[in-house]
């Protein structure tokens, strides 16, 4: 099992829902964290909790439909100079859910893959670089397991494309100690999710870390985080070597 132990570990959308326990899953484990949301009003409850549990952190904001945001947040994050060891790439918007889906507007899925797609990969992009340099990362993209509802077709068509993306770089990232890999958080009562969602959100541990710290050198798997519901990290980590991979 990895030991995240004062590595770094950068969480977009920090401040709620999964990503804000990924965070705190993270700094239980003793790893360094650097907290996103749109605004640093948003993160300070979060950066506050972390840091009282004995890690460093900071937060930095941006807003993922402007991919300059995203840019300038990315050039503050190599300034502080603290290396992206773990990059977890949470932040996701909904849309809307289109009852009259044949009037679905363009912009459902012009603004889904701006903060769905795009700037998931352009951190992947900044940042996997870094970690082949230093011989060692973990990239977790968070998608989704919807199917067959075109009421949500932004949504799911922007995740699908997340999916393609990160399996094909898994492909050329396979045998090296930097891992990048798909979690599925199901649907859970977030922000996101709306309160009729099935599954509570503190089901997403271990599952949706689980990729972090897997150390058998595999890319590409889609790990569905309800699947490791109520198991130990350790006992995740072995059913999680047994997922295929997507891109073989």
């Amino acid at each position: 099992m990895v030991n995240v132990k004062g590595k770094w570990a950068l969480v977009t959308g920090a401040n709620r829902g999964i990503g804000y326990r990924i965070a705190k899953f993270m700094a239980s484990k003793g790893c360094n964290l650097i907290l996103h949301s749109r605004s640093l009003e948003h993160t300070a409850e979060i950066l506050a909790e972390v840091r009282a549990m004995g890690v460093e952190a900071y937060d930095v904001a941006a807003e993922l439909s402007d991919i300059s945001q995203v840019e300038a947040m990315m050039n503050e994050i190599e300034e502080r100079g603290k290396p992206v060891d773990i990059l977890f790439n949470d932040a996701a918007v909904q849309i809307a859910y289109r009852t009259d889906y044949y009037k679905t507007p363009a912009e459902d899925y012009t603004k889904s893959f701006v903060i769905n797609t795009i700037a998931p990969m352009m951190l992947c992009y900044r940042f996997i670089p870094k970690m082949i340099e230093r011989g060692w990362g973990r990239v977790i993209n968070t998608t989704s397991g919807i199917r067959n509802e075109p009421e949500q077709a932004g949504y799911s068509a922007s995740k699908a494309a997340l999916d393609k993306v990160t399996s094909d770089l898994a492909g050329k990232l396979d045998g090296t100690d930097v891992c990048i890999n798909l979690a599925d958080p199901g649907w859970c009562r977030t922000d996101l999710g709306g309160p009729n969602a099935p599954n509570d959100p503190d089901s997403v541990i271990p599952g949706i870390v689980v990729g972090a710290f897997v150390d058998d050198k595999k890319s590409g798997r889609w790990l569905g985080a309800q699947d490791f519901a109520g198991l130990t990290l350790e006992e995740a980590i072995q059913k999680a070597a047994a997922f295929p991979q997507l891109f073989k």
